[in-house]
């Protein structure tokens, strides 16, 4: 019996180094897919995260063993969490690994679930030049917190410009557009009521600069 347990535990042993060794050398090509599908090149993302592309080209070549210090700027501006980055399975609040949504330079990463009032993390890319602003309107109320970079928010005839922690709430019947105020993506926390529910926030006292929520 005790042979059979010292041969089971030196069996475990060895197999979980060959589990982490095959869990790290997928890591590579997943990054390449990951980032051919967020179409951006090795020079776009050594830009935007500060890592130099040599780096990142050995990393999905899996020659660069990858760390906690690459792949968190790598999580970040891909806008998806750690583990799907190295495959590990997902445990804990399901809310935190909805997968992220990208379509016409606007990336929704969901942080609740379908019912009630929606959160959702927002990264809005700049527009290509020239293109012009096109205003919807829908059900619904909505509050914004700029967490990244600098909003350009039309409302209506009205046009305001938010900048990083700062927050604005507005009835989403009134004819809205929002973007970057400049040539970087910006990032925004984002409250929607689809009922017309609106999300009440007390952070200090007095306006906040750029709030809309003195419009008529």
């Amino acid at each position: 019996m005790g042979d059979d347990a010292n041969a089971a535990d030196h069996q475990a042993s060895a197999s979980a180094p060959r589990g982490r060794d095959g869990v790290l050398a997928a890591v590579g090509p997943r990054l390449r897919e990951v980032r051919r599908r967020n179409g951006m090149t090795l020079a776009e993302l050594a830009e935007r995260t500060g890592i130099n592309e040599s780096t990142l080209s050995r990393l999905e070549g899996g020659t660069r063993k990858p760390t906690l210090e690459l792949l968190l700027p790598l999580a970040e501006v891909y806008a998806v969490p750690l583990d799907e980055l190295v495959g590990a399975p997902r445990t804990g609040d399901p809310r935190i690994h909805l997968r992220p949504v990208t379509r016409d330079g606007l990336t929704y990463v969901p942080l609740s679930r379908p019912g009630g009032v929606q959160a959702h993390k927002l990264l809005i890319r700049p527009s290509p030049a020239g293109a012009e602003p096109t205003l919807r309107t829908h059900e619904g109320f909505e509050w914004l917190y700029v967490l990244a970079g600098r909003l350009r928010l039309i409302l209506g005839e009205r046009t305001l410009v938010l900048r990083s922690g700062e927050a604005a709430e507005f009835d989403t019947h009134v004819p809205h557009w929002l973007g970057p105020d400049d040539d970087r993506t910006v990032e925004l926390l984002v409250l929607f009521g689809h009922q017309g529910e609106r999300a009440h926030l007390r952070a200090r006292q007095g306006p906040l600069r750029g709030s809309a929520d003195d419009i008529p």
